[in-house]
């Protein structure tokens, strides 16, 4: 079954003016702004980072779609085109992670090196009950997506800033399109399609982030791809770009500058 509608150029900003590119894909419950809290600390001399808005969200929320990370892929396919880059590393957080993945398995060749931040494995992320009727329920109740931040950062943070990454989430995201992509990203399999790349691949999770742990990687990750390495950031949960701005940083350009 081929696309419900054409790739999609998606709306971008560019930062940094350096020769090796990256492109920086945001997770389920934000749009580019994901990584706002990295960009005054990124080496703009060595790499240019451009940040896009996934279908559903940011200044893509009103373009309709199918919402699924295969779909994104090829969104950021076209992107790539526009930009003409030719080469280029990925970097993505959660949900982003298995956009990216996406990108890999459709063209191997044009991908440099591959940075996972507490990523969506490419088997999806299986989810039962109650857990999966949190999730469901996200869309429609802030309640909810406050619950699983707070959850998946280890119940650790101010009220305040739960506050305001939901705040953030329900101002930058359509209720509908986010309902759809947790189908996508929770439950469709692909693993197949990267099982055995030879990219090297980074994955990068915070120790406080109780489901997308190190062992989770271990098995999925870390088994598919054969050159992939493991950073565990020791004060992070599930969102090192908020939590751990300085130790993401040095965990990605490190990496992506040994290419």
């Amino acid at each position: 079954m081929g696309p419900l509608v054409p790739p999609l150029v998606p709306p971008y900003e560019t930062v940094g003016e350096g020769p090796h590119h990256v492109m920086a894909v945001h997770g389920w419950f934000s749009d580019r702004a994901a990584y706002a809290a990295m960009l005054p600390h990124i080496d703009r001399r060595a790499f240019t980072y451009v940040l896009p808005d996934l279908r559903g969200y940011g200044e893509a929320r009103d373009v309709p779609g199918a919402y699924t990370t295969s779909e994104a892929g090829r969104d950021l396919l076209a992107l790539a085109d526009h930009l003409e880059w030719e080469r280029f590393s990925l970097l993505g957080h959660s949900m982003g992670g298995a956009v990216v993945q996406r990108v890999l398995a459709a063209a191997p060749h044009r991908v440099q090196r591959l940075v996972g931040v507490a990523p969506v494995p490419a088997s999806g992320v299986p989810m039962e009950g109650e857990q999966w009727e949190l999730f469901a329920s996200a869309a429609d109740r802030p309640e909810s997506r406050r619950a699983i931040i707070d959850l998946t950062t280890g119940g650790r943070h101010p009220d305040a800033w739960l506050d305001l990454m939901v705040r953030h989430s329900l101002e930058h995201s359509d209720a509908k399109a986010f309902r759809a992509w947790l189908d996508s990203w929770a439950l469709e399999d692909f693993h197949e399609e990267v099982d055995g790349s030879q990219l090297p691949v980074r994955v990068v999770v915070g120790a406080h982030d109780p489901a997308l742990t190190a062992e989770v990687m271990r098995r999925t990750w870390l088994r598919w791809y054969a050159n992939a390495d493991l950073v565990e950031l020791a004060s992070a949960g599930h969102y090192p770009a908020d939590e751990t701005p300085l130790e993401l940083v040095r965990a990605v350009e490190d990496f992506i500058a040994t290419s």
